[in-house]
This record gives C-alpha cells, sequence and structure tokens, in this order.
C-alpha cells in the first residue's frame, strides 16, 4: 500500500505510519488507481498601496525547477527529500496558476493601467519576471506550506532591473488531511501574491 508518489527510500518507509497520521491521509490499496482530487488556488489578497498608476504590467510564466513546475502538489519530507502528495493535484502546471492569479490580484488592485500576459498586445512598461523557489507542504517540524516567489522588476523599454526582492510566507496547516493542507498553501500564496503587488505598485 503507498500514500505518497514516488520512491521511497527504507528509512521512510519505517517512518511512514507516523506521516499518514500527522496529515491524515487515507491509503490507497495496491494496483488501484486513485482518483486525483483537483485543486486551485482561490484567496485573492486585499492590497494596500499607493494612488492609482498608469504604468502598464507584463506578468509572465513564472519559472521553477522541474519539481514544482508540474501538476504535483509538493510535499517535503525532510530537508533533501521531496515527495508529492497522494491523490491529489492542481488544476493546471503551477507556474500558469501563479501566473493567473498575479494578474487577477494587480487587476483587482484597480490601480495600474493594464496587466497582463505575454501575447494580449499590451504597450508594456514593465515588467514583473518570477522565479517560484518553494511552493510546499512541509512535514519536517509540524505541518505547515512554505511558499517563496523572487521577483525582478524589469523596464520593459530598456531592459534594467528597477527592484528585486524575494517574498516568503509560512502558514500552519489548520485541521488535518488534504483539504487543510491545500488551505495552508492557499494562504501562504495570498500573502506573498499581496506583498509582490503591493511592493510593485511602490516601485513603479
Amino acid at each position: 500500500m503507498t500514500v505518497l508518489r514516488g520512491r521511497m527510500t527504507k528509512r521512510m518507509r519505517l517512518a511512514r505510519t507516523g506521516m499518514l497520521a500527522a496529515i491524515g491521509l487515507a491509503l490507497v490499496g495496491c494496483g488501484t488507481q486513485a482518483k486525483n482530487d483537483t485543486f486551485s488556488l482561490s484567496s485573492m489578497p486585499r492590497i494596500e498601496g499607493p494612488a492609482s498608476t498608469h504604468r502598464q504590467i507584463l506578468v509572465p510564466e513564472p519559472t521553477a525547477i522541474k519539481a514544482i513546475d508540474s501538476e504535483n502538489i509538493v510535499v517535503r519530507l525532510k530537508d533533501s527529500e521531496l515527495q508529492y502528495l497522494a491523490q491529489s493535484q492542481w488544476s493546471d502546471r503551477l507556474p500558469r496558476l501563479v501566473q493567473a492569479k498575479l494578474v487577477q490580484a494587480f487587476e483587482n488592485t484597480g490601480k495600474v493601467g493594464g496587466v497582463g500576459k505575454p501575447g494580449e498586445g499590451l504597450a508594456i512598461d514593465y515588467q514583473v519576471v518570477t522565479e517560484i523557489r518553494s511552493f510546499e507542504v512541509n512535514t519536517v517540524s509540524g505541518d505547515s506550506a512554505t511558499v517563496e516567489i523572487f521577483a525582478k522588476i524589469v523596464n520593459d523599454r530598456n531592459g534594467t532591473v528597477r527592484a528585486q526582492k524575494s517574498f516568503r510566507a509560512v502558514m500552519p496547516a489548520r485541521g488535518s488531511g488534504r483539504p487543510a493542507l491545500i488551505g495552508a498553501l492557499d494562504a501562504a500564496f495570498a500573502k506573498v501574491a499581496a506583498d509582490i503587488v503591493s511592493w510593485t505598485l511602490v516601485s513603479i
């Protein structure tokens, strides 16, 4: 029987029972194809920022390492070992979800002249270029979610970097089971997204 997809070391097999209790996941019978529950990012941050700007912003798709750049939901079992949350997946590749939600967060402020993705024909002033460095459930020291995104504001007219900064949030899982873990990821991302948008509005 297995709960987490991917390879598992002998040490982790011995510790598996404890981890199952910690995150409250149901076992999947061997030889049975499990149906994945599909999750999205739903929390939309409330942005407190400066007065409106007429600048137009492009949000390219974030970059990420292969383990993150997929529909799988990452679980960190220890400092150097990653697995994926069983019977669970994002509704799209994670970088595309993050991109869509960042665009929506900028739009919801009503404080920019325009915001969009590549190919939408905007006359761009600045690009908000991002890298997803961490987007994971962490079981090393209690169930929590960690999201870290590095962002750069690039002048689209001359290619110079206006500002750059790393944004990180850690949120505890409130409850047990997969919905609680996804909720923690959702809340951590909402905090990071709000910080990126507020920082961008101030910087441009």
